[in-house]
């Protein structure tokens, strides 16, 4: 059985404005940072062994991820796997004015048809394929172990209706908070959700369960 810890990256300006990121590989904002540092802290403090450190080539991820490589002591290996979902055209958009902007592929963005293309983007099907293959390819790595992977909300997503046998067109009652703590068991093919969305070491409210 391998555990691993899956970790939103802390907030952006992006997120605060309500524009999808995508792979556009934006900063982290003051209060992100902040995040970030109030997660290796709470991570630091734990009586847990971590065996590796995984994080998104995207930087809000690995900006994330540098503060609990330092509070650890490891380093930081790059997974383009756990990279957010490629919007396409509709990456930087005002989440409120797809619809105007990109109407085609703003309606295969929210019809959830893993088939559906987006212009210049991934499909819903070839995003959770990748996520799916990346997951189960670290759980093979770390037989046994304990892991940590700074991600992304819509990783996240994935992650959890694949644990939970949850359609990908229905709807999900949990949070996918910047910061935030989500674990997962893996043992063979069979996904176990641990906990999910502890963002408890965040002193303000602050989070975002807004824009991937």
């Amino acid at each position: 059985m391998t555990e691993i810890w899956f970790i939103r990256h802390g907030e952006t300006a992006w997120n605060r404005e309500g524009r999808l990121q995508g792979w556009k590989d934006i900063a982290l904002n003051d209060a992100g940072v902040d995040q970030a540092a109030q997660l290796a802290a709470r991570i630091a403090t734990l009586d847990t062994k971590f065996d590796a450190l995984y994080s998104s080539d995207l930087q809000r991820a690995h900006t994330t991820a540098e503060p609990i490589s330092t509070a650890l002591e490891l380093r930081i290996r790059t997974e383009p796997g756990l990279r957010e979902r490629c919007y396409g055209i509709l990456e930087g958009l005002d989440l409120g004015r797809i619809d105007e902007l990109a109407p085609e592929a703003a309606a295969a963005r929210r019809s959830r048809d893993p088939n559906r293309p987006i212009e210049g983007g991934e499909s819903l099907g070839q995003f959770q394929s990748r996520v799916l293959a990346t997951v189960n390819d670290l759980a093979q790595r770390h037989e046994n172990e304990r892991v940590l992977a700074v991600t992304h909300g819509g990783v996240l997503d994935i992650i959890w209706r694949h644990a939970n046998g949850v359609a990908l067109d229905a709807h999900r009652p949990v949070p996918l908070l910047n910061a935030s703590i989500n674990r997962i068991a893996v043992e063979g093919r069979k996904w176990q959700v641990l906990d999910w969305g502890d963002v408890s070491h965040l002193e303000a409210e602050s989070t975002s369960d807004i824009v991937p």
